[in-house]
């Protein structure tokens, strides 16, 4: 499956696992399996919030585009995302939401 993310501040968070065809979005299966090769399957038959695109299987392979939410200090990792391509069944590993800023003594501490 190759996801590729399109970045929006939001405090939510998102979730993925896969299985086979079938993508786990935040707890809600969807099955892509039916899907045949070369086919498109328009986003508004797929009852998804975070889906954002057309979902085509092309060489074999489900594409698609999710929502990334991001924290106010996500990394420039989150902000500009590569494409996930997974390649084996189980959690999908996404950009971090957000990084936390230095504390004020860290900050004192790397001046010094």
């Amino acid at each position: 499956m190759q996801i590729r993310l399109n970045p929006m501040r939001r405090d939510d968070r998102l979730c993925l696992q896969l299985a086979g065809d079938v993508l786990t979005v935040n707890g809600e299966e969807y099955d892509f399996g039916p899907l045949p090769e070369g086919a498109t399957l328009p986003r508004a038959a797929v009852d998804c919030p975070w889906l954002v695109s057309d979902v085509t299987r092309q060489d074999g392979r489900i594409c698609l585009t999710l929502i990334l939410p991001h924290g106010v200090n996500a990394p420039p990792e989150t902000l500009f995302p590569q494409p996930v391509l997974v390649v084996a069944d189980g959690p999908v590993e996404l950009p971090p939401h957000d990084v936390r800023p230095p504390l004020p003594e860290e900050i004192a501490h790397a001046e010094d």
